[in-house]
């Protein structure tokens, strides 16, 4: 940990919440001569209280020891750029539409590369009343299949969650120019385009 680092971070984190450093001493319970010692790069807080520090200016304690805000850039709002993520413990999907760091069970995630599916995974995907119609030639056992499938346009995203004990079929509205994204919980992301 650069403690000139996260003394600056530390202190554009403080100002940008109008908080005194007597007030955020007080909500850690240090000295207010430890959160300006902190600040002018002298010391670093103790590893105890960085989860304090964290959850007080809702941050990552990883961005504390970094000493920086990694900022994403603005996004251009095209919904076909979506970063899916998984999380291999509880199973948690999470979107964005830019970049981000995204953590789920004590873990950071990757954004998932889609592949095209192989033979096993190549949807059926049939127009039915102003709606895709999609289905899956997949097994649903809670060991392998397919958990979720999501529709991508332009400007909106539609996402269904599916489980082991359904059928691998879903309903998504129809778009023109579609992507569409599903997650086999054995084989990882894919991608159609429609």
């Amino acid at each position: 940990m650069d403690c000139k680092k996260a003394g600056t971070l530390l202190r554009q984190l403080r100002t940008e919440r109008g908080m005194t450093q007597r007030e955020i001493a007080e909500r850690l319970f240090v000295s207010d001569k430890a959160v300006s010692k902190w600040e002018r790069g002298l010391g670093c807080p103790d590893i105890s209280v960085l989860n304090n520090i964290a959850d007080l200016f809702g941050v990552p304690v990883e961005t504390l020891l970094n000493g920086e805000l990694n900022p994403c850039g603005q996004n251009g709002g095209n919904m076909k750029r979506l970063k899916f993520y998984v999380c291999g413990e509880c199973g948690n999907i999470f979107t964005a539409a830019s970049a981000g760091e995204i953590s789920c069970c004590g873990r950071k995630l990757s954004p998932l590369e889609a592949a095209a599916p192989d033979g096993g995974h190549t949807p059926k995907i049939e127009n039915i009343d102003d709606e895709f119609y999609v289905t899956f030639p997949h097994e649903m056992k809670k060991s392998h299949y397919i958990a979720f499938a999501a529709l991508t346009g332009c400007d909106r995203v539609y996402l269904q969650r599916l489980y082991p004990e359904q059928d691998a079929a879903v309903r998504l509205p129809r778009l023109s120019g579609a992507e569409l994204y599903f997650f086999c919980s054995g084989h990882g992301l894919m991608k159609v385009k429609l």
